[in-house]
C-alpha cells in the first residue's frame, strides 16, 4: 500500500523523475555517508548520470537538482525563488557547501558525468554519487529515480523482496496490508473492499491512511496540497515572458486568463457552453508553465503532468454545483487509491513506459476523482479511471530539447479535458465496462516495455527530432545538442 503523502508530494518543477527524485537521492547520499564517515574528511563529490537522467539532465535540471540535494536543500522546503542564488557560489566559484557544512571545489564540467548511451541495471533513470578522500573513492552509491520523486536504492533493489523494492521505495509511509484494515493491490479488490464494506474509494483510503497518522494530520496535509496547487495556477496567470532553457517557449497562462475575463463580460461570449474547458486549460497551462519554469508545484502523481489533477480540481471548484473542501479532500483520495494501484502493478515514469504512465496516470487519476464529488458509485469511478487510461494508451515521451514544455504542456490541458470526459462518460453507465481498470493498467505496462526507447524520455524520437530545430535555440542556452545513436539528435 502506497500512502497519499506519498502520490502527493510538494516540490520543485521541472521533472519528479529527473528533479526532485536526484534531489532525494543526493539527500539519502549524505546520510549514508555520514553513517561511515566524517564530512571533514571529504574533499571531492563525483555525480555520475546515466541513461535518460543524462540524455534529457539538462533539459530536466537533474545537473542542478543534483547540486541542490548535495548542499543539504529539500525539494519540499527549498525557496524556488532563490535557486539560482543557491547555485551561484557552484557555477561561479567552484565552490561547494556540502551538506550545507563542508566547503569543497566542486568542478561542474568534471565533477557531473554523463553516460546518455549506459544504463545502470535496474531503471533507466541510474544515478551515483562517489565521495573521495585523500584522492580516492572512499564511498559509492547507486540509485534509481523511479517516477513521482521516489528513489530506489541498489540494496533496495538487490534484497529478496524484488516486488517490493520495485515499486514502492523510499517511503516511511507504505506499509505492509497487515497494518491498513482495507488492503488492495489493484482495481478489483478496491472494488471488493468497497462492496463489501458499503464503503467509497476515498472512505477506504482514508481509513488505511489513518492507521499510519490520525485524521487531523491528514487533512491538513490534503488541505495543503490544495493551497499549493491553488497558488501554483494563481502564480501561474501571471507569469510573463519566455521559458527558461533556450526553446523560446512563450508563456500563454497570463494572456489567456485576460482574455477569458474580458469575454466573460461579452453576453456573446459568455453563453458558450464549452467556455469551461477553455478555463479548464488555462488552470492547466499555468501550472506546467509554473513546472517549466522551476517553480513550487505538486507531484500529481508527476511534474510532468502536474496541471491535470489541479486543472480537474479547479472544474469542480468553478463548474460543479456542491464544491466543498471536504469534496476537495475526498477528490484527492479518490484520485491517490487509483495512483497506487498504477504504481504497483505499472509505472508512473515517462522513463520506464512513455507519457502514458504521466499524463495518463494523472487523468486517470483525475477522472475518478472528479467521479467521485459527482456522486458516483466505486465502480463508475473506476470505470472513468478506466476510460482515463484506455484512451492514453501508447502516449510516448518525446519532449523537445528534454525540456519539460513541449508538448508537456498542452498535453497536461488535454489531460484535463479527457479526465472530465472520463468522468461524464461513466456516469451515463452502471460501472459495467468491457474493460477493466486492471486490463487497462496491465495493457500500458505491456505497450511501455515494447515501446522504443527513443520514445521514453530519451529526446530521441517523436516530436524532440521532427519538431527540433536548432535555430530555435537561443545563444547560450543550457541546451547542449550533441549526435549519438543512429542519426538522432540529443539534446
Amino acid at each position: 500500500m502506497i500512502s497519499l503523502f506519498d502520490m502527493f508530494k510538494i516540490g520543485i518543477g521541472p521533472s519528479s523523475s529527473h528533479t526532485m527524485g536526484p534531489m532525494v537521492a543526493a539527500g539519502k547520499f549524505i546520510d549514508e555517508l555520514q553513517q561511515q564517515y566524517t564530512l571533514a574528511d571529504i574533499e571531492r563529490i563525483q555525480i555520475d548520470l546515466y541513461g535518460s537522467l543524462a540524455s534529457t539532465g539538462k533539459g530536466h535540471a537533474t545537473d542542478t537538482a543534483c547540486i541542490l540535494g548535495l548542499l543539504g536543500f529539500k525539494a519540499d522546503k527549498i525557496d524556488t525563488n532563490k535557486v539560482d542564488e543557491y547555485l551561484a557560489p557552484v557555477l561561479n566559484k567552484k565552490l561547494l557547501n556540502f551538506a550545507g557544512d563542508k566547503l569543497i571545489s566542486f568542478n561542474y564540467d568534471t565533477d557531473i558525468v554523463w553516460h546518455p548511451q549506459t544504463t545502470l541495471p535496474h531503471h533507466p533513470n541510474g544515478l551515483s554519487f562517489s565521495a573521495y578522500s585523500n584522492g580516492s573513492i572512499v564511498i559509492t552509491k547507486n540509485y534509481y529515480s523511479i517516477g513521482g520523486g521516489f528513489v530506489a536504492t541498489e540494496d533496495e533493489y538487490s534484497s529478496e523482496d524484488t516486488e517490493t523494492s520495485n515499486n514502492e521505495a523510499d517511503s516511511v509511509a507504505i506499509t505492509s496490508d497487515s497494518n491498513v484494515p482495507y488492503p488492495f493491490r489493484n482495481g478489483n479488490e478496491l472494488l471488493a473492499q468497497c462492496q463489501r464494506h458499503n464503503l467509497s474509494i476515498s472512505d477506504v483510503m482514508m481509513a488505511n491512511e489513518l492507521s499510519l497518522r490520525d485524521e487531523t494530520t491528514i487533512n491538513q496535509y490534503l488541505d495543503e496540497v490544495w493551497e499549493v496547487m491553488q497558488q501554483c495556477v494563481k502564480n501561474g496567470c501571471k507569469g510573463e515572458g519566455v521559458l527558461p532553457g533556450g526553446l523560446k517557449v512563450k508563456r500563454r497562462a497570463k494572456d489567456m486568463y485576460r482574455q477569458l475575463l474580458d469575454e466573460l463580460q461579452s453576453p456573446k461570449k459568455s453563453s458558450d457552453k464549452l467556455m469551461a474547458m477553455d478555463w479548464v486549460d488555462l488552470f492547466a497551462l499555468a501550472v506546467n508553465e509554473e513546472n517549466a519554469n522551476g517553480g513550487r508545484v505538486v507531484t500529481a502523481p508527476t511534474n510532468g503532468a502536474a496541471g491535470i489533477i489541479p486543472a480537474v480540481l479547479h472544474y469542480y471548484r468553478d463548474f460543479v454545483p456542491h464544491y466543498r473542501q471536504q469534496g476537495v479532500r475526498e477528490f484527492l483520495l479518490t484520485a491517490a487509491a487509483i495512483g497506487t494501484i498504477i504504481k504497483q502493478n505499472a509505472s508512473i515514469s515517462g522513463a520506464e513506459v512513455g507519457c502514458q504512465g504521466e499524463v495518463g496516470s494523472a487523468c486517470s487519476m483525475a477522472a475518478a476523482g472528479l467521479a467521485h464529488v459527482m456522486g458516483l458509485s466505486p465502480a463508475q469511478c473506476t470505470n472513468a479511471a478506466e476510460i482515463g487510461i484506455e484512451h492514453n494508451l501508447g502516449l510516448t515521451c518525446d519532449p523537445i530539447g528534454g525540456l519539460v514544455q513541449v508538448p508537456c504542456i498542452e498535453r497536461n490541458a488535454m489531460g484535463a479535458v479527457k479526465a472530465i470526459n472520463a468522468a461524464r462518460l461513466a456516469s451515463r453507465g452502471d460501472g459495467e465496462h468491457h474493460v477493466s481498470l486492471d486490463k487497462a493498467i496491465a495493457t500500458m505496462k505491456a505497450t511501455g516495455a515494447d515501446m522504443m526507447d527513443k520514445y521514453k524520455e530519451t529526446a530521441m524520437g517523436g516530436l524532440a527530432v521532427h519538431a527540433y530545430n536548432p535555430e530555435q535555440y537561443a545563444e547560450g542556452s543550457r541546451i547542449e545538442v550533441v549526435e549519438i545513436g543512429v542519426g538522432y539528435p540529443q539534446c
